[in-house]
């Protein structure tokens, strides 16, 4: 079969000409090309998690030395009256002594070499941490006085990196903080079961440590300080941004004003977020003096940045619901308010609660504006419950990970690393929420 083509030629039916030819190549190369995007971003996504989790799974493990230590009733509350007071008066000093005593002693029942160790070198295998930590167990169970405490003290944390593969000897001959003779003290402890690695709970809810202390350093505060935060941003962002988008679809005039408002919406969506920190260390800290490193500034200053994207996603998802069905509401004699709360809104809810969500996603990884607001200083306490806690100095998740950043012991290195993974696992919870959402409750017109 032939046909003419616009120039008049005969061209056949069944087979393709030149053209048809070069289109067809075309074609081919734009989808080649297309596959190769899709290739380099994920060999980039699984090259990114690869070294995050790396790096990071293995802050999940913490060796620990385990030790029986008596409680010696004449060092530790010499009234016998349990009166925490009196007891409070001996110092983690004390308590050093008595995890020496005890290490001492449960190498010597275990057979382990010491290799003429002395005290403080076998002291150093532990964290500077463990006397405080036994000297907080007792204070709050004072009944234990008396009895002998089965205790799991955190090994240092050159000991710690050296059983992950962290520390080897070659490196500890250059350390100062350890030495080879201390790591082959600590293999024979581990070999003795002495020496074990386990979960490390501790690194979700204790609060950050000291330069000296990475083993003991966790996301309890940072963690703590964030959901105050995004509690902050929920309660003012969703009532104010959802109030301010049915305003404009629904009731405001259509004018060169509300034409001007859109505009700055959709520009401050835009303005990168180390702006929004700067406008809130002028107006609440310096301006309105609300205290620096606090939960309500930085959830203000999230709910500023956060606003804009659920405007955006509010209006969106009003503009999708059919105006037969305002019409036919208005139709029946419902009033213009009536229209909106009772049919228009509630259609709409299903993008408005995924735009919040992953407004508040968002929000949740920013660190810029909060490291202009103080939120990258050293936090050793927790907040106070609501509503106290939320002017008390707290840290951040994206914070506490710079932070560690910053810090020259790798063992930081190995916490940041870890931190991001519980950060990542916090947005893809949020992220599968709102697409759950979605699917569930969205109607297609």
């Amino acid at each position: 079969m032939t046909a003419t083509d616009f120039a008049g030629r005969k061209a056949s039916l069944l087979e393709p000409d030149a053209r048809t030819i070069a289109r067809n190549a075309a074609e081919r190369r734009f989808r080649l090309t297309g596959m190769a995007a899709v290739g380099v971003g994920m060999l980039a996504l699984v090259f990114l998690l690869a070294s995050v989790l790396g790096n990071g799974v293995s802050s999940f493990r913490q060796t620990h030395i385990e030790m029986a230590i008596p409680l010696d009733e004449a060092k530790l509350d010499k009234s016998g009256k349990r009166d925490p007071a009196v007891m409070a008066k001996v110092t983690t000093v004390g308590y050093g002594k008595l995890i020496q005593s005890s290490l001492q002693k449960m190498l010597e029942d275990r057979g382990v070499d010491t290799g003429g160790m002395q005290p403080k070198e076998l002291m150093g295998l532990m964290s500077k941490e463990a006397a405080a930590d036994l000297r907080d167990t007792v204070l709050a169970n004072p009944d234990l006085i008396g009895t002998t405490l089965t205790f799991n003290a955190m090994a240092n944390g050159r000991v710690d990196g050296y059983f992950k593969g962290r520390v080897t000897m070659e490196s500890a001959e250059r350390d100062s903080n350890i030495s080879p003779e201390q790591l082959q003290l600590a293999q024979r402890m581990a070999d003795a079961g002495v020496i074990k690695t386990g979960f490390n709970w501790a690194f979700l809810t204790n609060p950050d440590a000291s330069e000296l202390r990475p083993e003991s350093a966790g996301l309890g505060v940072a963690i703590l300080g964030s959901a105050y935060m995004m509690l902050i941003v929920l309660v003012l962002s969703l009532p104010i941004g959802v109030a301010a988008s049915i305003y404009l679809e629904e009731l405001a005039p259509k004018n060169r004003w509300t034409d001007l408002i859109e505009i700055n919406i959709a520009n401050l969506a835009a303005v990168p977020s180390i702006v929004f920190g700067i406008l809130a260390l002028a107006l609440f800290i310096n301006f309105l003096g609300l205290p620096q490193s606090a939960p309500i500034v930085g959830g203000l200053v999230l709910t500023l940045m956060t606003l804009p994207t659920i405007i955006i996603a509010t209006r969106a998802s009003l503009k999708a619901v059919p105006p037969s069905i305002r019409d036919a509401a208005l139709g029946v004699g419902a009033s213009k308010m009536q229209a909106i709360f009772h049919h228009v809104l509630p259609l709409a809810m299903p993008g408005i609660l995924t735009g919040t969500i992953l407004g508040l996603a968002r929000a949740l990884g920013e660190s810029a504006p909060l490291l202009l607001i103080g939120m990258v200083a050293f936090v050793k306490d927790y907040p106070s419950s609501p509503p106290e806690g939320f002017f008390d100095p707290a840290s951040a998740l994206p914070v506490q990970v710079y932070s560690w950043t910053q810090r020259a012991d790798p063992a930081f290195a190995e916490r940041a690393s870890g931190a991001i993974i519980v950060l990542l696992l916090f947005l893809l919870t949020m992220n599968a929420v709102a697409i759950i959402l979605r699917r569930r409750f969205e109607r297609r017109w």
